[in-house]
């Protein structure tokens, strides 16, 4: 490594220290807060505010994870325990007590009393060794009852003719200090921060028995949506055909000139009733994803989109046959609100293959120009979406303000 890339290195190590020394004031602050709330939120009341509280100290934490990340390239990672939205008692004794909230609040102890006396410390040492250099400037011009003092009283050429010396010593121990103090503030953040295996593992079956239950939700949801539209659909219209079948026998025997008709109308009947069957066996598993792969099909659902729709697929990758009929399907049914509810007057679908911490994620995007305003109920089509990307640990993020564009970002891992 060459000089300046040293020096470099140690630039950056030196403001690292000093903003962990403003943050970790503010985490004496903090410290020194919850130390008071403390046994307020041990009485009953004082719970009300533990769900603030806890964000506080994961958006503290979070902070400070970011800042490491930034300084050693590796992020420190950490998955959290959802908040309740109307959380019980013991919910919120759970919450405060979990590992991720003990190791977030034995941080903030450390940090408040590390991190000031590592930044002192560096910033001390370099301050120190340029004042060693230039005390043979300006000794002389200090009182003789107030002289300068550095490891000694300097109050003869002799003493100040050491004091270079003492800079450069000074210089020495900084530049292999400060990296050193900085490693040493990484390491102690990324140990109490990062989580344990025990909290990975626990995190790890709490996020299989969601998406269990999600996708167990999504199966029932799906069977009663086929058993409608069998019912509604496909199964009114054979009993139709048979009532008009019925009617055309009928006349064959009284009047023969009106069964052809009859028999017509029942052949339209059942031409319909197997082309209802048709779009459901579609909607079950479309053959096209076979045929085409998900490129394909994404590009015949943009095609069939009554909106202007422009298709962007580029660094599409394959993945299981489950999440691309999920994709598909959370495409379809975003491209159909857009049609239905928008008033847009023109959408992009982007679908993405992205390379995570945890693998390969397939991304849907649906953005349109429309009015805005998009919020997800019981029973509608963004709750569906809602549905199937948890059933595959999935992550679904809706924006639409008032007036719009409207964007519906939809993430699925390809490894579940």
């Amino acid at each position: 490594m060459t000089t300046s890339a040293r020096l470099r290195q140690w630039g950056r190590a030196l403001a690292y220290l000093v903003v962990e020394g403003v943050a970790g004031v503010a985490s004496m602050v903090l410290l020194v807060v919850g130390l008071v709330l403390t046994p307020f939120l041990l009485l009953g009341p004082g719970w009300l505010v533990a769900p603030a509280a806890v964000r506080v100290l994961r958006g503290w934490t979070t902070l400070a994870r970011r800042r490491t990340g930034r300084f050693t390239g590796e992020p420190v990672g950490e998955r959290y325990p959802p908040i309740p939205a109307a959380p019980t008692f013991e919910d919120l004794r759970r919450l405060v007590t979990a590992p991720s909230t003990l190791r977030d609040a034995g941080w903030v102890g450390v940090h408040a009393l590390v991190a000031p006396v590592a930044a002192l410390l560096a910033v001390a040492l370099p301050a120190g060794a340029l004042n060693s250099l230039l005390i043979p400037a300006y000794w002389q011009a200090m009182p003789a009852d107030e002289p300068v003092s550095n490891l000694y009283p300097v109050t003869s050429w002799w003493g100040a003719a050491a004091m270079p010396l003492i800079g450069i010593g000074y210089a020495v121990l900084a530049l292999w200090l400060v990296p050193a103090m900085a490693r040493g503030m990484c390491a102690v953040t990324r140990r109490l921060l990062a989580p344990t295996r025990e909290s990975q593992l626990a995190q790890r079956v709490s996020a299989l028995t969601a998406s269990r239950a999600a996708a167990l939700d999504a199966h029932a949801a799906e069977l009663r949506r086929i058993e409608r539209d069998l019912h509604d659909g496909a199964q009114n219209k054979l009993v139709g055909v048979v009532m008009m079948l019925g009617i055309a026998e009928r006349s064959l025997t009284t009047n023969p000139e009106q069964a052809l008709p009859q028999l017509r109308r029942a052949q339209d009947a059942a031409t319909d009733a197997l082309a209802g069957l048709r779009t459901l066996v579609h909607d079950i598993y479309p053959p096209i994803l076979d045929e085409l792969g998900l490129d394909g099909a994404l590009s015949a659902l943009a095609g069939r989109c009554p909106v202007p729709c422009t298709l962007d697929v580029d660094g599409l990758r394959r993945a299981p046959a489950a999440v691309e009929s999920a994709a598909y399907f959370v495409a379809a049914e975003g491209l159909t609100n857009v049609a239905k509810h928008s008033g847009a007057g023109r959408v992009t679908l982007t679908a993405t293959t992205d390379v995570g911490p945890s693998g390969e994620v397939l991304r849907i995007v649906v953005a349109d120009d429309g009015r805005g305003g998009a919020t997800a109920r019981a029973g509608g089509g963004l709750a569906g979406i809602r549905r199937r990307a948890e059933a595959f640990e999935g992550n679904v993020e809706l924006v639409s303000p008032d007036g719009g564009p409207t964007t519906l970002r939809v993430e699925l891992p390809c490894g579940s």
